[in-house]
This record gives C-alpha cells, sequence and structure tokens, in this order.
C-alpha cells in the first residue's frame, strides 16, 4: 500500500553511518522549488489537485503525494522523517500530543476481547487508558510490577497481544528491561509498545532492543522550550501502514504544521540541550545527596541506582530528571517548592526551565495512597526536571529550598 501522505521525490535520506547530531540537522529535508536553507511551513489545510482523476488516485492510494493535513502535510513530514532517522525508524506517525501518541498506538493495536499487560508504575494518564478506557472496549489488562520478569511472564494469557511500558518510569525514575520484556512479548506472540520520553531518543534505543513500537511526547525533551504540544509514533512500515496510521487518519489527532516546523528546528538542537541538561542533572543529583531534609535521591546516573547495573546496559546516558524526597510529608514538600526562588513548580518536564512538580498531589493524584505507597510514591517525594541554568545557581536555590524544612 502506498503511504497516503507520501510527498514528491525529495532529497535521499541521510546516512545511516552518520552521527545522530548529524541526523538531527538534515534530516528529513524536503525543500519547494525555492531550494530555502531553512525548512519550510506549509500552514495549509488542503492540497489542490491537477486533474480529477488525480484526486482520485490520491485517494486510492495509487499516487503519492498530499490529500489534506490532517492525514498528511510536508512540514509534518519533514518532522517525522527526522525523528525517525534519529529513532531508527522505518516510519513515523506525529500527533497532537504525547498523549494521543500513547493512545492511538495502544488502542491501533488491539481489538474487543484482547488482553494488555503493563506495570503498575505508569504515567497517571497512560494507567488511565489501561485500566479505565480499555475494558469499556472489551480489553482486559494485567499490572505487574515492571522490574520483575518472572510477574511479566505469569500474566501471560492465551489473549495477551500488547505489552505497554515506560521506562525510566515516571516518577520513580525506576528502569525496566527492555530487552527482556520484548523476549516475553515476542514469546507470547504479542507486541511491546514503550514510551521513551524520559530517555529521550539520545539516550535509550527501544526498537534496537527489541520493541516494537515506540512512543513520544514532543511536548518534553523534543520541544524543550515550553512552546508547544505534540507526540509520535514510530515503528516499522507495516505495523504504522497496516495498524496504526488509518486509526490516526479516521480519529483526527494530528499535528499542527505549526507546532511541527517549531519540533523540527528543536530537534536540531537536541543533543546540545539534553547534554547539558544531563551534565548539570548529574552534578546536582551528586550535591544533594549531602543537604539535610533531603532524606533519598534518585538518579539513573548514579551507582546507587536499585537498576544501576541495567542502566549501563541498557541507556548510553542518564535523565535530566531526579527523584527525591525531603523530610516532613505533603507538607515538607510543599514548604521545599513554595520557598524556591529560581525553580519553577510546573507539571511538565524536559524544559530548558527547571521545574518542579509533587507528583502524590498532581500527576498520581488519581492512584489511591496505598497505590502510590506500593510504587514507592511517597508524601515528601519531588521530581525535579533539570533546566539549562548554571548548576550553582540550581543548587543555590534547592539549598534554600531545604532550609525551609
Amino acid at each position: 500500500m502506498l503511504d497516503s501522505k507520501a510527498s514528491p521525490p525529495g532529497p535521499p535520506a541521510p546516512d545511516a553511518d552518520l552521527h545522530p547530531e548529524t541526523r538531527l540537522v538534515h534530516g528529513g529535508i524536503l525543500r519547494s522549488q525555492y531550494g530555502e536553507t531553512a525548512e519550510a511551513l506549509f500552514l495549509t489545510q488542503g492540497f489542490v489537485y491537477d486533474r480529477a482523476e488525480t484526486a482520485e488516485a490520491r485517494f486510492k492510494n495509487e499516487d503519492p503525494g498530499y490529500q489534506y493535513t490532517r492525514y498528511g502535510n510536508p512540514t509534518i513530514s519533514m518532522f517525522e522523517d527526522r525523528l525517525a532517522a534519529l529513532e531508527g525508524a522505518e516510519a513515523c506517525r506525529a500527533t497532537a500530543t504525547g498523549m494521543a501518541a500513547v493512545h492511538g498506538a495502544i488502542v491501533g493495536l488491539v481489538k474487543a476481547g484482547d488482553h494488555v499487560v503493563a506495570p503498575r508504575a505508569m504515567f497517571g494518564s497512560c494507567r488511565w487508558i489501561i485500566e479505565e478506557m480499555l475494558p469499556r472496549f472489551g480489553v482486559t489488562s494485567t499490572l505487574v510490577d515492571g522490574t520483575d520478569l518472572d510477574q511479566w511472564r505469569r500474566a501471560v494469557r492465551p489473549q495477551t497481544t500488547l505489552f505497554f511500558l515506560e521506562t525510566p518510569c515516571n516518577p520513580t525514575l525506576e528502569v525496566i528491561d527492555i530487552a527482556g520484556v520484548a523476549e516475553i512479548a515476542h514469546a507470547a506472540g504479542a507486541l511491546l509498545v514503550v514510551d521513551n520520553v524520559f530517555a529521550s531518543p539520545l539516550y535509550q534505543r527501544p526498537l534496537a532492543l527489541g520493541a516494537d513500537v515506540v512512543v513520544y511526547s514532543a511536548t518534553k525533551h523534543i520541544d524543550g522550550q515550553g512552546r508547544c504540544m505534540g507526540g509520535a509514533i514510530l515503528a516499522s512500515k507495516v505495523l504504522i501502514e497496516e495498524r496504526i496510521q488509518l486509526f490516526l487518519r479516521m480519529t483526527g489527532p494530528s499535528m499542527s504544521p505549526f507546532n511541527a516546523w517549531v519540533l523540527l528546528k528543536s530537534l536540531e538542537l537536541l543533543p546540545l540541550r539534553v547534554g547539558r541538561q544531563t551534565e548539570t542533572a548529574g552534578k546536582l543529583a551528586d550535591a544533594m545527596t549531602a543537604i539535610p531534609g533531603i532524606q533519598k535521591v534518585i538518579y539513573p546516573g548514579r551507582a546507587d541506582h536499585p537498576q544501576a547495573a541495567l542502566i549501563a546496559r541498557q541507556m548510553s546516558g542518564p535523565s535530566t530528571l531526579i527523584a527525591f524526597e525531603v523530610a516532613g510529608g505533603k507538607a515538607g514538600a510543599f514548604r521545599f517548592q513554595n520557598a524556591l526562588k529560581l525553580i519553577g513548580i510546573s507539571n511538565n518536564l524536559g524544559d530548558a526551565k527547571s521545574l518542579i512538580t509533587h507528583p502524590p498531589t498532581t500527576t498520581h493524584s488519581r492512584f489511591t495512597p496505598a497505590e502510590r505507597a506500593a510504587l514507592g510514591i511517597t508524601d515528601g517525594m519531588l521530581r525535579l526536571s533539570v533546566g539549562l541554568e548554571h548548576v550553582d545557581d540550581l543548587l543555590a536555590d534547592v539549598q534554600r529550598a531545604a532550609a525551609a524544612l
């Protein structure tokens, strides 16, 4: 089947041997007849056909080209192709938000009677889809301890068709063995979908580890400057075109061409931004372990992380995120946040500005206290997304906040 969003021939895809930094600058370029240097923004809803026969052929997928921006758009295609070049994926489809990507990837791959296996440690909205939404349409699920491969094996049923996980997990930064889970999923005839947003495409390659589908909230590190929302689904061409594409076309969670253009330009600077943020996060995490009032620090780059050996094997870099616990439970966490002068209180992450959130009252507030306790989300836990500020200034702000405890 021809790709319904296929575009006129452009430059060849960047050589796979090129480094990620180079692919993020040159991947997916589709120049118009004017030969512009910066990628063009095609802010249009539809496209005009030269003949009625051309329109018919487009809708039959017999003629490559664009039909309607809900189906595809040259600017969106450039973003998709550039991200696919970085990820090493055959195909990518952009969505309006990260949750639209999660929803599209899951619902596009299951049907009534199917069974899904997923870890208990998930972003609240992802868990809602699996626990609350899927059962309305006849899809059951089993939640497991994501770090225990035996629990994944025991959860498999004859009806199991999909495994879903995020790693590192939100907000505890727990890390799951992607290759191990993929092996179990494939032995059961199931597909594995991985939400890779916390690691970013720079530090973790789920497809190379055996995952079938990767999803992103491009709102996070990929934009990285708090400007626009977006998501992406990456997989083989067969999975995208035969299982996911039609769902996205018919339900309409399409990305705006303007957002695609912003995200496309953001990808060029992704290694510089995330590299600097990660370096700062590592230094800050180390320093935070010695601050009175901070009782526990969890960071994927530290040797005391519970899955440090797995991280060294699975990830090429740590993260821009730090999870930590402060004394005094919820009251202490609120005092800490309210004493900050530089770090902003926000549930977003992956931004150029450092942001902090209290998961028990925000991103994971729909979980019961018992569920949060089982996941290690204490009342005193905070999640810090490290930005591009100088590490000394961030450390001074954290020390000031800890003094309020």
